[in-house]
């Protein structure tokens, strides 16, 4: 008998007709005879119209408010997994973060977990094996004894987090692909399924463009050491395949070069022309943006030939673009740049792979294959499990299939 903890996103959910099939990968694991908590998202498209009710509602919305306005997708998603499971006659009852508790920090609408005390659910395995339906993305903060809730995505994070919390023997993480691919397979038929992943190589994955999982998730993942599966709901439920297993790198016999290639359109390029070069102009440019929670990526700096001024390249994600310019803009004469340029219309191409750690070469290799192809690469970044190109968006489907071919990673 083995502690699990499933998860089912929003597509998994967004009918009754799609509860009711993932009610039946409930039962699978119940008739096994395992202790089942489960953990729904809202149903598909109504986070969305919530969001957009607090919109129409003030255009300046109390944020606590607002959390308790999102929070209740997931609130009629749980209870009606709970009332399909026990027409199926599994003992089942839904819990909201608060009651769980999922403590929180008062971020509201972007909270973070601090602790998770699911002795009652435990409680409950103990008396009948009970099933304990849990509604994701949310929590409460203990000083204010508030809803909070955890961003998008934030149903991941609560499972993987319950998980722990739990001592599981595993996380299962149902939605609407069948595992982790070696990149997009609409944008390379060839991208195949992968049967492990390491959590590190995931984290970058998650973090570069992957939409499969949400970061804080696998960061939680990795630091619990909380083993876990990404698989599809819309598999049939007595047949189900295995899909991919998140795991430690130990635990992968054998190791690719390059794993993955992730991409990110969310990408807008700003550079800073004949900055003086001088100490303290970094701090005026990018303290300013981190003040505004402006998350910058990719940072390029090139002296000039005059040897006193340089030139800054730097990323930031598309929706912020606008008021990152605006504010660089407003603090012209503090930073004395010459002139300021901006580009939206640009890719981040990453590969990921733990094999690079002991192999050298591996960018080199992409950058001439790049350059084949008449790819121009406006700025590079590197890690000690990956790199990263920064190019025009018109490249992106050929700088993806030209990368994942070069590494072997297409399907036999």
């Amino acid at each position: 008998m083995a502690r699990l903890v499933m998860k089912f996103g929003g597509t998994s959910v967004a009918t009754v007709e799609r509860i009711k099939n993932a009610a039946r990968h409930v039962k699978r694991e119940f008739d096994a005879g395992h202790e089942v908590a489960v953990v729904v998202s809202a149903m598909s498209g109504k986070t969305n119209e919530l969001v957009g009710w607090c919109k129409e509602a003030a255009a300046l919305h109390d944020q606590a408010e607002y959390d308790v306005v999102v929070a209740s997708g997931e609130q009629v998603t749980s209870g009606l997994m709970a009332i399909v499971l026990q027409e199926l006659g599994l003992p089942a009852r839904s819990w909201q973060g608060w009651q769980i508790p999922i403590y929180g920090s008062d971020a509201h609408g972007s909270s973070r977990i601090e602790a998770v005390e699911p002795a009652g659910i435990v409680a409950g395995f103990d008396r009948n094996r009970e099933i304990a339906v849990c509604s994701g993305f949310q929590g409460v903060h203990a000083l204010t004894n508030r809803i909070v809730t955890l961003g998008r995505g934030g149903s991941d994070t609560s499972a993987v987090a319950l998980a722990a919390g739990l001592k599981a023997d595993r996380c299962d993480i149902y939605t609407d692909v069948d595992g982790v691919y070696t990149t997009d397979p609409r944008v390379v038929p060839k991208a195949r399924r992968m049967d492990k992943v390491s959590f590190e190589e995931m984290l970058e994955m998650a973090s570069l463009g992957s939409k499969v999982l949400q970061v804080r998730s696998v960061e939680i993942a990795m630091v619990q050491r909380v083993p876990t599966y990404v698989r599809s709901s819309f598999d049939d439920p007595d047949n189900p395949k295995t899909g991919t297993l998140i795991c430690d790198e130990d635990d992968i016999v054998e190791q690719q070069i390059v794993t993955g290639i992730a991409f990110s359109r969310d990408e807008a390029q700003i550079t800073l022309r004949r900055v003086a070069d001088q100490p303290g102009v970094a701090a005026a440019i990018f303290g300013p943006l981190a003040d505004a929670n402006i998350n910058v990526d990719m940072i390029i700096q090139v002296v000039s030939d005059d040897q006193a001024t340089t030139d800054i390249t730097f990323t930031v994600p598309t929706a912020d673009f606008e008021r990152a310019r605006t504010l660089l803009e407003s603090r012209h004469d503090q930073i004395a740049y010459q002139s300021l340029q901006g580009a939206t219309d640009v890719v981040k191409i990453s590969a990921i792979g733990v094999g690079m750690r002991s192999h050298a070469g591996v960018a080199a290799r992409a950058f001439r294959a790049l350059a084949e192809k008449g790819i121009n690469i406006r700025a590079i970044t590197t890690s000690e499990i990956k790199f990263s190109v920064l190019i025009d968006a018109a490249y992106t489907e050929l700088a993806v299939r030209t990368l994942h071919s070069l590494y072997g990673l297409d399907a036999a």
